[in-house]
């Protein structure tokens, strides 16, 4: 058994110690939020927080993960006040909505390390992040937006 937190709830996953992270969250443990995207930690679709931090989880293998925190869209605090929920309601930024738990994923822990990020921070950060609707204005601007509301509500 390997056991884990996710989403704040401890868990135990009988499954081999290589499997990707992934597909323990959707196969074994139904949280669906990730998305399988390429595979190869490309696209960002799977990219979900492990003790804070933006990962691919389709190659964090589970035994890695072991004893370590996980964290999903669906496990995220106070979603009703995020500022990046919010931002991208507010943005309209999805349009197949297909990247866009994993393009929020990366921008909460961008937003968590850059409080005001530039254009180019921004880009470099999110490059890892794909939109094959090319949302990636929207995805800017609700970037911006939700930082200026974070340093706003401090």
């Amino acid at each position: 058994m390997i056991e884990l937190t996710v989403n704040g709830i401890k868990r135990s996953v009988d499954v081999v110690p290589e499997m990707p992270l992934l597909w323990v969250l959707r196969d074994e443990l139904d949280i669906t939020s990730p998305k399988y995207g390429c595979g190869v930690a490309q696209c960002g679709a799977c990219t979900v927080h492990i003790d804070g931090k933006a990962v691919r989880s389709c190659q964090a293998h589970i035994g890695e993960v072991a004893g370590k925190s996980v964290v999903t869209l669906e496990g995220l605090d106070n979603k009703e006040q995020n500022p990046v929920l919010q931002a991208w309601i507010e943005h309209q930024v999805p349009q197949c909505g297909y990247c866009q738990t994993g393009q929020i994923m990366q921008t909460i822990s961008l937003l968590a390390r850059i409080s005001k990020p530039t254009d180019e921070q921004i880009n470099q950060v999110m490059s890892g992040n794909l939109c094959r609707c090319g949302t990636y204005p929207r995805i800017r601007a609700a970037i911006h937006a939700a930082a200026s509301k974070k340093m706003a509500e401090k």
